[in-house]
């Protein structure tokens, strides 16, 4: 048995060796589609045994990505993109399901498809996502969609011909993911192209249930809630839809009814979303928002709970170790906001807001070397990313009369 890699890229010069080397001791085959590099991107891929092939971009992710898969000869095909990483531990798992071992109940000669979980590196409230990433090479299964586009309605397609094919999800998580931090944002200009493809593809499809999820979180990243918000309508209201796609626009719309000052509405949102059948790391966002809404609230005991549920299910979690903190503080209840601080901090080494309230809870309990030291540290941190939070900070400290 063989495992095909399949990407396409352009100008990732940067990032593809990190990416090529971390899936170099699984795969057999790499396959590499070029739309249109003008720096190393081709030269890195070659050099690293790749074929490389090139296509004319035609604002068509689906496209290019099926034209990699008309290249793998592979029984089963990775396909990763340029700033994602293969992690070690899941190397071995994809191994063994290449050289026919099961995942769970589901034997090997019916795994037609494995999600896999992704770890968005830099995001706060919505750090896992699931993606449909590792398959079996076959001619049936492709994407569709040309922006978040997916082998799903594929797969969907071919188990209702042939109803013995199943799907795993693996719950460790696989993939490393850098491509949704706001600096990656702004230098390739993603919102803009998105937004252009996504609009031209729901005039011609307005019911897909997915591509108004996409759009309106994208209007919603903009700040654009009540664009969103119609979108994310639209999308409950479709036919059909997965748990993931209902859950997002669940916590989409809680987002947008939030951001409108329809708190009701909103908790709402956020209860149904979890309530959705998924892995509890895909509900992290909505459990950490509802959090946050109960303590704006006044409810801080239930706020605390649903921060606590919130680090059961991922302990490493820093911002919901911070609004637990957060919580705790607004309760009077120092020793476990400070506690609950440092262990954000702990996971989180640069978190100025964490720093910042943590000074805070130093200083009421009167340990002004530790308070100083720690509102050193988010000035510091503040200088780096946002100097005008630093300089309400200095001012605040003048006022508390230790500067």
């Amino acid at each position: 048995m063989t495992i095909s890699l399949c990407m396409i890229v352009r100008d990732e010069a940067e990032r593809l060796p990190a990416c090529l080397a971390s899936a170099k001791d699984l795969i057999n085959q790499i396959i590499v589609l070029d739309t249109g590099s003008t720096d190393q991107t081709v030269a890195i891929a070659q050099a690293q045994g790749a074929e490389v092939h090139t296509f004319a971009w035609n604002q068509d992710f689906a496209a290019a990505r099926n034209a990699a898969l008309e290249q793998a000869t592979g029984d089963w095909i990775l396909v990763l993109d340029a700033d994602e990483t293969l992690q070690p531990d899941i190397v071995p798992v994809l191994k063994g399901i290449d050289q026919g071992q099961g995942v769970g109940e589901i034997a090997a000669e019916h795994l037609l498809l494995v999600n896999l979980l992704r770890l968005e590196v830099g995001a706060q409230q919505s750090p896992y996502t699931l993606v449909s990433r590792f398959f079996r090479n076959r001619p049936e299964l492709r994407f569709t969609r040309p922006y978040h586009e997916t082998v799903d309605d594929s797969v969907v397609a071919l188990q209702a011909q042939e109803p013995s094919w199943r799907v795993a999800t693996l719950d460790a998580i696989a993939l490393h993911h850098q491509g949704y931090q706001a600096d990656a944002i702004a230098r390739q200009n993603k919102f803009e192209r998105a937004r252009t493809i996504m609009a031209a593809y729901l005039a011609d499809h307005p019911e897909d249930a997915y591509i108004c999820n996409k759009l309106g979180a994208l209007y919603g990243q903009e700040g654009e809630w009540a664009k969103a918000l119609p979108l994310l309508e639209r999308g409950l209201t479709a036919a059909h839809s997965d748990p993931l796609t209902r859950y997002e626009l669940y916590y989409h719309r809680g987002l947008a009814h939030r951001q409108l000052q329809q708190f009701d509405q909103a908790k709402q949102d956020y209860h149904t979303a979890l309530a959705q059948p998924l892995l509890p790391k895909l509900k992290l966002g909505a459990a950490i928002n509802l959090g946050s809404l109960l303590k704006q609230q006044g409810q801080l005991p239930e706020a605390i709970a649903q921060f606590e549920q919130a680090i059961a299910i991922d302990p490493d979690c820093a911002i919901a170790h911070f609004n637990l903190g957060v919580a705790h503080r607004a309760q009077g209840y120092l020793d476990p906001a400070i506690a609950a601080y440092r262990r954000a901090i702990e996971l989180q080494p640069n978190y100025p807001e964490a720093y910042q309230n943590l000074g805070v809870a130093l200083f009421k309990l009167g340990k002004l070397p530790e308070c100083l030291q720690a509102f050193s540290m988010a000035l510091r941190l503040y200088e780096q990313s946002d100097p005008q939070a630093a300089q309400a900070l200095r001012t605040g400290i003048k006022k508390l009369g230790i500067a």
